[in-house]
């Protein structure tokens, strides 16, 4: 089966199951919580709370619920889920949907056109004003209403072992071309002195599995101004995935990063995801461009001492990278909305934010939605502060309000499969994205 057709094949099997699932959840909500206070958890004063989230950063979860119950009594059944989407499909099948949520920003699209979240009113929030509207922007819909409540935010940064720098007498680059010859330099001289060759220059999580390459690979395509999609006026998009910054860009990670001999990605990048790609931490890498939330877990391994943060290398057009972060849902009908805007109202005051950004385990606050915060000072820390202006200065999201799952679906497997075979056309890879694109947004009413 050729590149065109089995792309062809995975679209229409994605749109089939997509709606087919769209199809169960409404089914599933439009009947949770059916008029009564005893919707999610039976207890009218204990809430069913769900994040997605792996122990550690749950045991930070665990001390702000129990921070807030002790404050005004009402009790949080709380839920860890790693496989959040899945389960949350199941539970809205069985019409019993979680009361909180706590997700990604790029999701609400996908919660609303769903019908899994109530519409917020932001003034019923006590403390609603310390949020900017810069960030209760993206919490908007497509319908002007919003879906959920800011609770934090965050932005990438380049890791990089300082002390493999110092040692090869080298400085953080700040461009593409300086972090590729880092990069090289990283993978070529020993710069752990083991007199082995078996060090790697850059950490990808290249897979296409849940979109991960698409995240990774997104500030690179703003850095080389590209987009996938852009605004075409009254609530449309159009899709610009094979622009010539696109094909620039895209044939610039496959060239230098993932075809040749060289290194300079970990073996097995291209089936990599964030869970596996652990490299940097296992000590054997020297970059990766990640999150913040992976702050708490380097100073550990490979150590606070051996490592910095710094702004991400500039592309063509600039150093922009990925913004993402959290916002606070209400499960829909769930019929429990005082202790619900309680909740919210704690998780954004300074104390829940402070709570959450602070303790030996894994913060789930990075950059604070509450404006009386500054991340730096609250930790102590002058690293967070390199995040802070990052995210303040010289970031950018995915668009929230379209269901953006199918399009940053999509956008991996064609990356994945263009940096997979080092004969592909990049070209005709990105021109077959932008069809499939197009697709997408056809499908949700919002192609212009």
């Amino acid at each position: 089966m050729n590149s065109e057709v089995s792309m062809g094949v995975r679209r229409r099997r994605r749109r089939l199951a997509a709606a087919l699932a769209a199809a169960g959840l409404a089914f599933g909500t439009a009947a949770c919580g059916s008029g009564s206070d005893t919707a999610g958890s039976g207890d009218p004063n204990t809430l069913e709370v769900w994040t997605r989230s792996n122990p550690d950063p749950a045991a930070t979860y665990e001390r702000v619920f129990a921070a807030f119950t002790k404050k005004t009594g009402i009790k949080i059944d709380y839920q860890p889920v790693i496989n959040f989407d899945q389960q949350l499909q199941s539970r809205a099948s069985t019409r019993d949907l979680p009361d909180v949520m706590i997700n990604d920003t790029a999701l609400m699209g996908s919660y609303q056109a769903q019908g899994l979240l109530k519409t917020v009113d932001p003034a019923s929030i006590a403390g609603h004003g310390q949020i900017s509207a810069k960030s209760w922007a993206s919490t908007v819909g497509l319908d002007g209403r919003h879906y959920g409540i800011p609770y934090s935010r965050q932005a990438q940064t380049l890791m990089i072992r300082k002390d493999w720098l110092k040692k090869l007498g080298l400085k953080a680059p700040t461009t593409w071309d300086e972090m590729l010859g880092v990069a090289k330099a990283f993978a070529d001289r020993d710069p752990d002195g083991d007199g082995k060759k078996d060090t790697y220059g850059i950490v990808v999580p290249g897979s296409a599995q849940n979109g991960y390459v698409a995240w990774w690979a997104s500030s690179f395509l703003w850095q080389g101004g590209a987009q996938l999609i852009e605004p075409a006026g009254k609530g449309t998009y159009r899709p610009v995935a094979d622009s010539a910054a696109a094909v620039r860009t895209v044939t610039w990670l496959k060239d230098n990063l993932f075809c040749g001999d060289n290194g300079v990605v970990q073996p097995g990048a291209v089936s990599a995801v964030t869970g596996t790609a652990t490299n940097f931490q296992d000590g054997n890498a020297g970059m990766y461009m990640t999150g913040p939330y992976n702050i708490a877990t380097y100073d550990t391994t490979p150590g606070k001492d051996t490592y910095e943060v710094v702004p991400a290398p500039a592309g063509p057009a600039g150093s922009t990278v990925l913004a993402d972060g959290e916002n606070i849902y209400f499960g829909a009908k769930t019929g429990k909305s005082k202790q619900e805007e309680a909740l919210a109202a704690f998780l954004v005051s300074p104390e829940g934010q402070r709570l959450a950004m602070t303790g030996k385990n894994q913060p789930v606050v990075r950059i604070p939605v509450n404006s009386t915060l500054d991340a730096a000072q609250v930790r102590g820390d002058a690293r967070w502060s390199v995040v802070q202006k990052a995210y303040e200065d010289d970031s950018a999201q995915f668009p929230n309000a379209p269901d953006f799952a199918p399009i940053k679906q999509d956008t991996a497997d064609s990356l994945n499969a263009l940096f997979t075979y080092c004969g592909s056309d990049v070209g005709a890879g990105l021109k077959e994205l932008d069809d499939t694109l197009a697709g997408d947004l056809k499908d949700q009413g919002l192609l212009k």
